[in-house]
C-alpha cells in the first residue's frame, strides 16, 4: 500500500489501487485514483467521470468539487437529456432557465429532459456535488416534472422491513419519470436481507462508513469517496462494518419502462 507524502506528489512506497474495472458489468473507482477532467461549461471546478458508456453505463456519473465561483453558465444536459444534481457538502444554486433554487447539503434537483441545469457555488468555500444525465425514455401519455428537496426534510422508509437500513427516495413514483434517486444507509452490522440479481443498473457514491460489498458474488472492501458502477443483472448486497458512522451511498435507478426487444 502506498502513502501520500504531504511534501510532495508522490507516495510513499508501492503504487497500488483497490479499483476493479469490469466494462460493462461492474466497477469499483476510489476516491484516490479519479483524476481530473476538462468538461467543457465547467469553470473552477474539479471534475471527475465516473460512470459513463465507455464503462457500460446507460447513464453518465460525475463527482464535481466547486470552488469559489465555481459555475457552468453553459447548461448542463441537452436535447433530450435529463439531470439531477446531489449536495454532499456545501451550497449550491441550481437554475432551470427560469427559476433559481438554493442547494444546502442533502439538497437535490432533477430537471427533466431538454431543460438545461444551470449550477453555481453559493458560497466562497468548496461545494461538492454528485451529477448525473441520462437520455430519457418518453411514454405515451406521461411526462417528468422538475423536483427539487433536501434528504433532511425527508422521512426515510424501512427498506424491505429492516429498522437498520433505511431508504430516502428522490422522485415521485410516478410513471412520467423513468429513473429515480436514492441515499440507503446501513447502520454498522446491517446488510441487505439476501443477495439481488435485476435488471436495473446503479451507479452509486458512497457518502459515509466502510463496508463490504458483493459485486457478481465477488466480496469487496467499500468505503467513503467509492464510485461503484453496477450492470444489469450483477449480483449485489452490502454490509456495513465500523462502529462510528453508517454505510451510506447516493444512487440512481431506472424504473418504470418495459425492456425493448
Amino acid at each position: 500500500m502506498g502513502y501520500k507524502n504531504n511534501q510532495t506528489g508522490y507516495l510513499d512506497g508501492l503504487l497500488s489501487s483497490r479499483a476493479v474495472i469490469k466494462k460493462n458489468n461492474y466497477a469499483l473507482i476510489p476516491h484516490d485514483g479519479l483524476v481530473n477532467n476538462v468538461i467543457p461549461g465547467f469553470e473552477n471546478c474539479d471534475c471527475s467521470i465516473l460512470g459513463s458508456k465507455q464503462l457500460g453505463a446507460n447513464f453518465v456519473d460525475y463527482i464535481i468539487t466547486m470552488h469559489k465561483d465555481g459555475k457552468n453558465q453553459r447548461g448542463f444536459g441537452g436535447e433530450g437529456v435529463e439531470t439531477i444534481v446531489y449536495v454532499i457538502d456545501g451550497v449550491l444554486n441550481v437554475n432551470d432557465g427560469t427559476e433559481t433554487h438554493k442547494l444546502t447539503k442533502g439538497g437535490y434537483a432533477y430537471l427533466p429532459a431538454s431543460t438545461l441545469m444551470y449550477l453555481e457555488n453559493g458560497q466562497d468555500a468548496d461545494t461538492e456535488i454528485f451529477l448525473y444525465k441520462k437520455r430519457y425514455q418518453p411514454l405515451e401519455g406521461y411526462e417528468a416534472h422538475k423536483v427539487v428537496g433536501n434528504v433532511n426534510d425527508m422521512e426515510p422508509i424501512e427498506y424491505e422491513g429492516m429498522k437498520d437500513v433505511l431508504l430516502w427516495d428522490f422522485l415521485p413514483k410516478d410513471l412520467g419519470f423513468d429513473m429515480n434517486f436514492h441515499i440507503l444507509s446501513f447502520e454498522p452490522g446491517a446488510s441487505h436481507g439476501y443477495i439481488e440479481t435485476h435488471y436495473q443498473e446503479h451507479g452509486a457514491y458512497l457518502l459515509s462508513g466502510q463496508g463490504m460489498y458483493n459485486l457478481d458474488n465477488e466480496w469487496m472492501p467499500v468505503e467513503k469517496g467509492d464510485y461503484i458502477f453496477m450492470s444489469s443483472y450483477v449480483q449485489q448486497a452490502a454490509y456495513a462494518v465500523g462502529r462510528d458512522e453508517p454505510l451510506m451511498y447516493v444512487y440512481s435507478k431506472d424504473c418504470n419502462r418495459d425492456p425493448e426487444i
